[in-house]
């Protein structure tokens, strides 16, 4: 004889665990919809490496699938903000219907602010395979002044 249980719907809130990432959690509140998937790691992302020379900073940004005029830099005094738009080519071909699409399309930013102001003038930046990569000089008489605590 199979036993009998009375179904819980709080009963997985209790076995909540905060250290669950949110597209877990997005993944298991909306399982039986059509937006399993489509959780919030689903959006462009734009992953930086950023290394401080004794001249300067060097940073090497991850951008695939944009053309190099769809990306911008800007600086301002100590603030360096790169964006893109990645644009989504849709193809539309006859008799054909679009089961699922995974490529992202959308407006990416990323902003950071160095320790040391940027010299403008010199700023060197080159896009190749998907990888932006920007050489910055820090500006001449610009100095970083370690305070002892007493």
């Amino acid at each position: 004889m199979a036993n009998i249980t009375r179904f819980n719907p709080f009963n997985e809130l209790t076995r909540f665990d905060p250290l669950m990432d949110i597209n877990s959690m997005l993944n298991w509140m909306a399982p039986q919809t059509g937006l399993r998937g489509l959780a919030l790691g689903d959006e462009p992302q734009m992953r930086m490496d950023v290394s401080e020379l004794d001249e300067g900073y060097m940073i090497k940004a991850e951008i695939p699938g944009v053309r190099k005029e769809d990306i911008h830099v800007a600086i301002d005094g100590k603030r360096l903000s790169i964006s893109a738009e990645i644009k989504q080519e849709m193809e539309a071909k006859e008799g054909e219907k679009m089961i699922r699409c995974e490529r992202c399309y959308g407006k990416i930013s990323r902003s950071l602010t160095l320790d040391n102001e940027v010299d403008q003038d010199t700023v060197q930046a080159k896009y190749a395979d998907g990888v932006l990569e920007i050489r910055l000089s820090k500006k001449a008489g610009a100095t970083h002044k370690e305070i002892a605590i007493s």
